[in-house]
């Protein structure tokens, strides 16, 4: 029985969001669902964001550099071996500008039924200081939204 559900994985290449996308393909992905790779880039003058871009061309190289994007060989075995064994759709889609209101917006327009994404740990000085983009997501999201904190010494 296939599902069909819409998972997001918000994915900026660091350790905490590799470990939320490896804990999306360990617990949540079922036969079926697609896997939307978001990734938000700091705004250089374009607001708007790719279009949806299949995983067979986004991990080409010569799309990676239209889209100035360095994906590490961890992300590519990731994406790969879950494509491959869970037999799951996984798309990539990048948006320019705030993370907050681009990961936010990305629910919205790719009509996800869950979002997960990683936490870089801040503590509460750090959430004062710069804010805390998982914060603000859980917050204002409109679908559920899974955090995964890294294990302490990671």
């Amino acid at each position: 029985m296939t599902r069909d559900r819409k998972i997001g994985a918000a994915l900026d290449f660091s350790r905490g969001s590799k470990l939320a996308l490896r804990w999306v393909i360990d617990n949540l992905l079922d036969e079926g669902d697609t896997v939307y790779i978001i990734h938000v880039k700091r705004p250089e003058g374009e607001e708007a964001g790719s279009p949806l871009i299949p995983w067979e061309e986004f991990h080409q190289p010569e799309v990676m550099q239209t889209y100035e994007v360095n994906l590490d060989h961890e992300v590519v075995h990731i994406l790969n071996t879950a494509s491959w064994q869970k037999h799951v759709r996984v798309v990539a889609k990048i948006y320019w500008g705030d993370a907050r209101e681009k990961l936010c917006g990305a629910v919205e327009d790719l009509k996800l039924d869950s979002l997960v994404m990683g936490s870089r740990g801040l503590g509460s000085i750090g959430r004062v200081v710069l804010g805390s983009v998982s914060n603000h997501v859980v917050t204002h999201a409109t679908c559920p939204v899974t955090i995964v904190k890294q294990p302490p010494g990671v």
